[in-house]
């Protein structure tokens, strides 16, 4: 089995300081840090840290050499990478001592996916395997496309939110994934409670109050709490839980251990400064998991 992942690739400059930065405002940083990052990237690191074959399905500038390097080294397999004339994405994020952040991104070479290196990666792709995807990259709907004729179970991360973004893609997936404001947001635009959602499967992540898994079919529910943490940096928490999710499932977990196995490493997650670095490995989840 395998997740194959059409993401972004960021590079990702950190600045931490004492508060959010207000219109108008100049701010000194008390600290400044680079790392791998990208919503996609973060997830692919996550799956294969917890154990999951993944296959990373993306684009790089050709400043990005570094990024697909990075990304070997956590064990993704990087030969669907392809090198675009647009400089790679990158992300400049402010962490706050409470460890909540505000990021301004440039989306660069994950809004250039070629549309071939898609097709030819997806065509080996059956129902054993999942496809991750998230609003960072263009082609989303394509490779949606490609994936649900081939029987692939496909889990969608609606973020960065947009409601026309992930309309147009519930046709086409199997678990939508959201967190609590992106849920409101989508539920007040489709007038519709968490039981009417057109998906067949919904899990909601509640940062502080854990995750919530839905089958709006049999109207039935799973919640999930979260495990306590001294929050350093919430960055990349979501990325954590859905590559850990995805990879519970793909491990042949139920959906109540998948769950827990996401929740369980997110919250290893927010004591730690960074992205895709920051991500926890399979053995430390487990252990707090008491495994």
């Amino acid at each position: 089995m395998t997740i194959y992942n059409l993401g972004s690739i960021n590079a990702d400059h950190f600045y931490h300081v004492s508060h959010l930065p207000a219109p108008g405002e100049t701010l000194a940083a008390s600290r400044f840090t680079t790392g791998l990052g990208g919503k996609g990237a973060n997830q692919s690191v996550a799956a294969a840290r917890a154990g999951s074959e993944v296959v990373h399905i993306g684009a790089v500038g050709k400043d990005g050499a570094w990024a697909i390097e990075r990304l070997r080294k956590f064990g993704v397999k990087t030969e669907a990478i392809k090198t675009v004339d647009t400089p790679t994405g990158h992300a400049i994020i402010c962490v706050d001592v409470e460890g909540e952040n505000s990021i301004v991104l440039y989306s660069g070479a994950n809004n250039a996916q070629l549309a071939d290196g898609i097709v030819d990666t997806l065509k080996y792709a059956g129902a054993s395997d999942f496809l991750l995807l998230q609003n960072e990259t263009d082609k989303q709907i394509e490779a949606a496309k490609i994936a649900k004729r081939r029987g692939v179970k496909i889990i969608y991360s609606a973020a960065p939110f947009s409601v026309s973004k992930t309309k147009e893609m519930l046709p086409f997936i199997s678990i939508l994934m959201v967190n609590q404001i992106e849920f409101d947001q989508l539920s007040a635009s489709l007038k519709a409670d968490k039981f009417s959602i057109p998906v067949p499967e919904l899990v909601v992540t509640k940062g502080s109050n854990g995750a919530e898994w839905i089958c709006p079919e049999t109207k039935t529910t799973i919640h999930v709490p979260a495990f306590k943490a001294n929050a350093v940096d919430t960055t990349a928490a979501g990325d954590t839980f859905a590559g850990y999710f995805a990879a519970g499932l793909d491990q042949g977990m139920d959906t109540k251990e998948a769950l827990k196995f996401g929740v369980a490493a997110s919250a290893i997650k927010v004591t730690r400064h960074g992205t895709a670095d920051a991500i926890p490995l399979n053995e430390e989840v487990m252990a707090l998991l008491g495994k």
